[in-house]
C-alpha cells in the first residue's frame, strides 16, 4: 500500500454543520414527556486530500471547549464518511488548542516557525501516513582558480571553531532552494566570491546527524567569476585562496577519510577524466514548480 500524502488537496468538504435528533425531557401538565428536536452541531471546515483523508487549517480564534466539541463532532462525521487520515494545522497564535487535539488522540507530525501540524488515523490498524522529513540537505563547494588555488574558509562556530582547519565553503540548502543555487549562495555569503555552478561531483548519505535525522551532502564544482575574497563577518573567521598542495597537506585532510576522498574526486575532475552531473531544467506533472535533473551530459552527448 502506498503512503498517504497530503501535498495536493481536492475540493472542500461541503458540510460545516450537521443536525442530529436528540430527546429532551420536559414537564407537561405535571408529567414527563419526551420531545424530539433537531440540534445543530458545528464542524471544523476541512478539505479533502488525495488519499481519502481531510486537512484542517485553523485560522479563527476559538475557545478550548468550543474547539474540543467541534473536533469531537467532526471526527465522528469523518468516520461515518470513511475518511482515513486527519491533518490539523494549528498556527502558533492558537497553540492553546493543541491540548484538546492531543486528548482526542492526535500526535505531532512536524513543526515550523509559525505552525504545528497534528495528525490522526481513523481506521483500525497501523496507519500509512508519511513520516516527517527524514533528511537534511547540505552542499560543499569546490572552487579553484587558474593558479590552482582553492577557496577555503575557517569557521567561527561549530566543530572546527578554533582548530585552524581550512575547509571548503559549506552550508544547508534552504527550503525551496535548488542545490546548484545553494552552492552559489554559500560561496557568495562566506567569501563574497561570485561563482558559476558547473557540476555535481558526488554526494554522501549519513544517518543520525541532526537531531536524529539523516543527512545528504552534495559536493559541487563551481567556477569563480570574481577573485577578491571578503569573509562573512558573522560566521567566518578567515577566508582566502590557498594553493591546493597546502590545503592537502593539512593534518585534518590527511587523517580524515571522507575529506581525502572528496579531494581525490576534485583533483581527478581537474587533472584527469571525471564526469559529474550537470543540472538540466525539467518539469513535473506532480508539482507546478520547475526543477533540475542532474545528469552526466558528456556521456549523454556521445550517443
Amino acid at each position: 500500500m502506498g503512503k498517504h500524502r497530503s501535498g495536493i488537496w481536492n475540493r472542500a468538504i461541503s458540510p460545516v454543520s450537521i443536525r442530529s435528533k436528540v430527546s429532551a425531557l420536559v414537564m407537561m401538565n405535571g408529567a414527563v414527556v419526551i420531545e424530539n428536536e433537531m440540534q445543530q452541531m458545528k464542524l471544523l471546515s476541512a478539505i479533502n486530500d488525495e488519499h481519502e483523508g481531510v486537512i484542517v487549517e485553523l485560522a479563527e480564534p476559538m475557545g478550548l471547549e468550543v474547539f474540543a466539541s467541534m473536533l469531537k463532532a467532526s471526527l465522528a462525521h469523518w468516520r461515518k464518511l470513511g475518511k482515513r487520515g486527519v491533518w490539523i494545522k494549528i498556527p502558533i497564535e492558537l497553540a492553546n488548542l493543541v491540548e484538546a487535539a492531543v486528548k482526542e488522540g492526535f500526535w505531532y507530525h512536524h513543526a515550523e516557525p509559525k505552525y504545528l501540524m497534528l495528525v490522526y488515523w481513523i481506521p483500525e490498524g497501523t496507519h500509512t501516513l508519511p513520516a516527517n522529513a527524514t533528511h537534511r540537505v547540505g552542499v560543499g563547494a569546490f572552487v579553484m582558480n587558474k593558479n590552482r588555488e582553492v577557496l577555503v574558509v575557517q569557521e567561527k562556530s561549530g566543530i572546527f571553531r578554533g582548530t585552524g582547519v581550512w575547509k571548503f565553503p559549506t552550508g544547508v540548502v534552504d527550503e525551496g532552494e535548488d542545490i546548484c543555487a545553494a552552492a552559489i549562495r554559500e560561496v557568495k555569503e562566506e567569501t563574497d566570491i561570485d561563482a558559476k555552478f558547473i557540476e555535481l561531483l558526488a554526494f554522501r548519505q549519513s544517518h543520525k546527524v541532526f537531531f536524529g535525522k539523516s543527512d545528504l551532502f552534495f559536493l559541487c564544482l563551481l567556477q569563480p567569476l570574481s577573485f577578491n575574497v571578503q569573509k562573512q563577518e558573522s560566521e567566518i573567521d578567515a577566508a582566502q585562496w590557498m594553493p591546493v598542495e597546502e590545503y592537502l597537506a593539512q593534518p585534518f585532510v590527511r587523517k580524515n577519510e571522507f575529506v581525502k576522498q572528496i579531494c581525490e574526486i576534485c583533483l581527478t575532475k581537474t587533472d584527469k577524466n571525471y564526469s559529474g552531473f550537470s543540472p538540466v531544467p525539467t518539469t513535473s506533472n506532480l508539482v507546478d514548480e520547475n526543477g533540475y535533473l542532474y545528469l552526466n551530459i558528456q556521456d549523454m552527448e556521445k550517443h
